[in-house]
């Protein structure tokens, strides 16, 4: 089971896409954090995806999933495409994966990083609980990450009860 930390915002906008931003009080500095969110080797820990490509604003990217992935999940293996936004170390990170919008901010604050995410999605609400479930599991392992140097295979994680409480969240925006 996850960590129960706090729960994303979920919120509908005016075109009917979802989203939902986490904020997270991470202890370590921010270039700490951005080689997380931005590397390879740390990704494969937390990510169900590589980012492949240049790092910069305008760059198209590939975002192929981790083989463990593919194979729980039964997936093509090819990889999905995007394009970095906003790429200004190590402040924010910003990119497309196909359709949806992710947003990396670093925050400097005694003792560490606040890390704030958003993401922005399509009008499906069952796909928005379930991504908003997801990234929950996947901010949890890139927290245990930084402060241990491992974590949990993030195939491994039971995210129907966080799909559940998101469900709930989504319902009571849908009323």
């Amino acid at each position: 089971m996850v960590p129960d930390q706090a729960l994303g915002i979920v919120s509908i906008g005016e075109d009917g896409g979802w989203s939902v931003r986490f904020e997270r009080h991470l202890r370590h500095d921010p270039d700490k954090v951005w080689r997380a969110l931005t590397e390879s080797e740390h990704l494969a820990h937390w990510m169900p995806c590589d980012i492949v490509g240049e790092r910069r604003a305008g760059a198209p990217i590939e975002l192929p999933f981790w083989p463990d992935h593919v194979a729980k999940y039964d997936l093509s293996g090819e990889p999905l495409h995007g394009e970095i936004r906003v790429w200004d170390p190590p402040s924010v990170f910003e990119w497309t994966w196909e359709t949806d919008r992710l947003r990396w901010e670093l925050t400097p604050e005694d003792g560490g990083t606040l890390l704030t995410f958003t993401t922005w999605m399509g009008p499906d609400a069952k796909g928005a609980a379930n991504a908003a479930a997801g990234y929950h599991v996947c901010l949890a392992n890139l927290e245990q990450l930084l402060d241990s140097g491992s974590a949990p295979r993030l195939i491994d994680a039971d995210v129907a009860p966080l799909e559940r409480r998101y469900e709930v969240e989504v319902a009571a925006l849908q009323a």
